[in-house]
């Protein structure tokens, strides 16, 4: 059984023990998160939530993504910007549906 979660703007296609990177959470690693924005388990489609329905996983550790290099130029006008940026993101092991 699967379920589609959103969380951090994003929505995550996810099932048992599947390993995901999410936007950061406040939590510590070894400790449980759940997640009760669930569009849709198995053959149930909420609207916009499925009322009830939770899944539970577990933190695994706290990382900060490969940096992405933002680079502006406008031509002839002797305009550049180079920025970079690294997103903080957790990564989770999904322990549990229900639903």
């Amino acid at each position: 059984m699967f379920a589609v979660i959103k969380t951090g703007g994003k929505q995550y296609k996810v099932a048992k023990d599947d390993i995901i990177a999410v936007e950061k959470i406040t939590a510590d690693a070894g400790s449980s998160v759940k997640f009760d924005q669930v569009l849709l388990v198995g053959d149930k489609v909420g609207a916009p939530v499925v009322d009830g329905a939770s899944v539970t996983a577990e933190v695994l550790e706290q990382f900060r993504d490969e940096k992405v290099i933002v680079f502006k130029k406008k031509r002839r006008q002797n305009y550049r910007r180079k920025n970079g940026h690294r997103q903080a993101l957790t990564l989770v092991k999904i322990t549990g549906i229900s639903g």
